[in-house]
């Protein structure tokens, strides 16, 4: 039985965890945590996801709700992540982060605490996005520099990163696989009198509004023919089940910095 503890238990992402925990064979809900003055910490966490009392009372301090977890699920945001890390790493504790939008520095903090503990962080659990970064990668290298790219990707009105680190990471895919550098090619806006669009560049388009869970789709536009690889989220459930799998899947691995292809073994 694998032993997770869930941070922003009250939240909605959260509360789809906390189900997806109940409901997956070997997982056990140990511990859940929300941020300091919370209105809903002393609240049972499995009740406020909606699926029952679990026993688990949400509370305020990370290090309580981990004293018996074995992993921690994190969906908070990158400033946050980190300081959770921090405390997992000085507890000897996995992690499982969903959260996006790091800086390159950001990024580098979380590898240097990676080297102390077991860490999946990607930026979509979803197991049919990382089946989309893989085909996203052959894809590129079939059809070489013949055809533009370009990304469109669509989220919630509430997302406060952009574009989303999915789109990010497609875009990244993409490119190594071209052999480009992603963040000299990426264009975020075009306005006015740009110019032409230049042969090597990756083309970044963000849409937000009412309550879309993400939809991305990346185009390959050649002359007289495009190819569109698309995934379309219907619901938060996907993103929890990923990071569930990623959990039990860290279960014994030596500390480092892994990803949702190592999870699926894709890599």
């Amino acid at each position: 039985m694998i032993k997770i503890a869930v941070t922003g238990a009250a939240g909605r992402m959260g509360g789809r965890i906390i189900t997806a925990i109940h409901e997956a064979e070997g997982m056990e809900l140990a511990g859940a945590c929300e941020r300091t003055g919370h209105d809903m910490i002393g609240q049972d966490a499995g009740l406020i996801a909606g699926c029952g009392e679990l026993g688990v009372r949400i509370c305020g301090d990370l290090a309580a709700a981990m004293e018996t977890a074995e992993v921690l699920i994190d969906f908070t945001f990158p400033d946050v992540t980190l300081q959770n890390m921090a405390v997992c790493a000085d507890l000897g504790k996995m992690i499982v982060i969903g959260s996006t939008g790091f800086t390159p520095e950001q990024r580098a903090e979380a590898e240097t605490l990676a080297a102390k503990i077991p860490v999946v962080l990607a930026p979509n659990m979803s197991v049919g996005v990382n089946a989309c970064f893989k085909l996203l990668k052959e894809t590129a290298k079939i059809l070489g520099d013949g055809f533009d790219v370009e990304i469109v990707e669509l989220h919630h009105n509430k997302k406060k990163d952009s574009p989303s680190g999915t789109a990010v990471r497609m875009g990244e895919v993409v490119a190594e696989a071209l052999g480009r550098d992603y963040n000299q090619v990426a264009n975020y806006h075009r306005e006015g009198m740009c110019g032409e669009r230049s042969k090597e560049e990756i083309g970044m388009q963000t849409v937000r509004g009412g309550d879309i869970v993400g939809e991305h789709t990346v185009y390959f536009i050649g002359m007289g023919e495009r190819i569109e690889i698309s995934h379309r989220a219907m619901s938060r459930d996907m993103f929890a089940r990923g990071a569930v799998r990623a959990a039990g899947w860290l279960a014994g691995k030596k500390p480092g910095m892994y990803d949702m292809q190592d999870v699926l073994g894709l890599n």
